[in-house]
């Protein structure tokens, strides 16, 4: 087979019926049970309507391979990651394009233990996959119905947010994609130990055709939906999930758009209530408020280029409590140092909760004392020399320079980091300011001068 586009740096996307057809899925089934050597191998999917074809190609591949597959049915990335780790199995896959648009695809891969595959595997997989060589069939492959894995899932997870959650009301925006049936299953099993949630549901049933858009609540123009939703609703709070719910988005009370940084000061915030002293992992763009939480939690602050694998790395490595990335990507140790979409708005809840204080005036403080841009995106042809370019000209004026991702130049009073996407073609500029959002639009307009030259 030709050089396949769908393998992207950490997963597998692309378009429908070119990068990606239920061929070439089977063909990568093949591949991942060639160099995981699983005997069993998770097997999830989302509700797009192009998942139960692809999970099917998926499950015959490795079945032929001589694979047990461990069949979730429709459930979330999180969903697998427990499952692989909780059913002893030697890898998972989830078929899922995430927020992608509606004619894209996906799929994501993890080892035994739900440990992100080593690059050099990645790697072989998809020199299998786009190699001309068949591969041998193998007997004792079948495929086992464990939908009823959801009920440990919801044991675990309602373990690890603990009890002393509401009474709240808050609006949940499943988007129409695979996070409300799992969604009701937490709830209830929530409600069993004692939490006191209202909650209003929108967009809640799965429904591949995305009748009210594809589920990306970090798209502005997506927002505005459920933000009017809890006004309407007079909540507390308001969550949206993406496609596979590996990703929340928080709103506060008035509808406002929680900013990625402030849930993860909010998140570390919370670890830090019932583990003083722990380690907070976190990615380099945006940290002086997730710094300060950490400070005032007696915690320890490390940071981590931006991407799951090197977040997941890094939790392991300094046995973290809790890591975050801005992009809403948020990882427990007690669920595998792995990502999930449901996890932080019930640790959220529970910080509300207990504190006696509205998220409205949690995240009001941090946008005061804590402005930043958001991300800004530049298409530029010369990526190294743009960069460059910037450094020589305001790194002599920086207090200090980080290069963990990028690069970070701090001001004192204000702070910028510029890197490249690991998955487009792009630059990415993060300006904060301590205090003063002047400072942070003058900072944007002195970088984005620069880089356009």
């Amino acid at each position: 087979m030709a050089r396949m586009s769908a393998f992207k740096t950490y997963d597998i996307r692309g378009r429908l019926g070119t990068d990606l057809t239920e061929t070439i899925a089977h063909r990568i089934a093949r591949a991942f049970a060639a160099v995981t050597l699983a005997d069993a191998v998770v097997l999830a999917r989302d509700c797009r309507e192009s998942s139960p074809g692809l999970a099917d190609a998926v499950a015959a591949g490795l079945v032929a391979s001589g694979v047990r597959v461990l069949d979730l049915g429709m459930a979330g990335t999180e969903e697998m990651y427990f499952a692989t780790a909780h059913l002893g199995a030697g890898g998972g896959i989830c078929v899922t394009a995430s927020h992608n648009p509606r004619e894209y695809n996906g799929m994501k891969l993890v080892g035994r233990g739900a440990v992100p595959l080593p690059d050099a595997d990645f790697a072989r997989i998809r020199a299998l996959t786009e190699g001309k060589e068949g591969f041998p069939a193998t007997s004792g492959g079948m495929r086992e119905d464990r939908s009823s894995v959801r009920a440990a899932y919801v044991t675990h997870v309602a373990g690890l947010v603990g009890q002393g959650i509401g009474p709240l009301r808050l609006v949940v925006n499943a988007g129409n994609g695979a996070a409300g049936p799992t969604l009701d299953a937490l709830t209830e099993g929530l409600a069993a130990r004692g939490a006191r949630l209202d909650l209003v549901r929108m967009h809640h049933d799965p429904d591949g055709t995305f009748p009210n858009g594809i589920p990306n609540p970090l798209l502005p123009e997506n927002r505005p939906v459920t933000a009017a939703a809890v006004r309407a609703a007079g909540a507390d709070f308001g969550v949206a999930f993406d496609g596979d719910f590996d990703r929340c988005f928080l709103f506060d009370g008035s509808g406002g758009f929680v900013d990625g940084e402030h849930v993860v000061a909010l998140l570390a915030a919370a670890h830090l209530t019932q583990e003083p002293g722990a380690a907070i992992i976190h990615d380099p763009r945006v940290i002086w408020a997730v710094q300060d939480a950490v400070q005032q939690g007696g915690g320890r602050s490390v940071l981590a280029p931006t991407g799951h694998v090197f977040l997941k790395a890094a939790m392991r490595r300094e046995g973290a409590a809790y890591g975050g990335e801005m992009s809403a990507h948020h990882y427990f140790r007690g669920f595998m140092a792995c990502d999930s979409g449901m996890i932080p708005w019930l640790m959220v809840a529970r910080l509300v909760s207990q504190s006696g204080q509205s998220l409205t005036g949690m995240v009001g403080a941090m946008r005061r004392d804590f402005p930043s841009s958001g991300e800004i995106n530049f298409r530029v042809t010369e990526l190294p020399a743009v960069v460059a370019r910037v450094k020589a000209a305001l790194e002599p004026k920086a207090r200090t320079t980080d290069r963990t991702d990028g690069l970070s130049l701090d001001f004192g009073d204000w702070r910028m980091n510029l890197r490249a996407s690991n998955t487009e073609p792009l630059l990415r500029l993060n300006v904060e300011a301590r205090g003063d959002a002047g400072l942070v639009a003058e900072g944007v307009a002195r970088v984005t001068a620069l880089i356009k030259g």
